[in-house]
């Protein structure tokens, strides 16, 4: 589903304007973020949690030559951790509908 799917689905469900509703999901979409970048979580009860964490420096080796270590840097990313009833939902799908 892309960000324009979920805007005329939306907009079909409420019987609002398009153009509105991809102006809400969009704000919706910057303000976290702007959140994120802040340094700051966001957590969306019932759904999940978007949070800042720091990867540790690590050892990478290509696979093509790898008798070469490469350092891979300390970075930033972002995390997401599924709320309960996301998480219990997705838990109870078939693995085989998804191969």
């Amino acid at each position: 589903m892309t960000k324009r799917d979920l805007v005329v689905k939306i907009a079909r469900e409420t019987n609002l304007n398009q153009g509105e509703v991809a102006e809400v999901v969009q704000k919706t979409l910057d303000h976290i973020a702007e959140e994120l970048i802040s340094g700051r979580t966001i957590e969306l009860r019932n759904f999940g949690v978007f949070e800042i964490k720091v990867r540790k420096s690590r050892k990478g080796r290509n696979p093509n030559a790898p008798e070469h270590e490469v350092v891979i840097p300390e970075r930033t990313v972002v995390k997401f951790r599924a709320g309960k009833e996301l998480k219990d939902a997705v838990e109870k799908l078939n693995p085989a509908d998804f191969k």
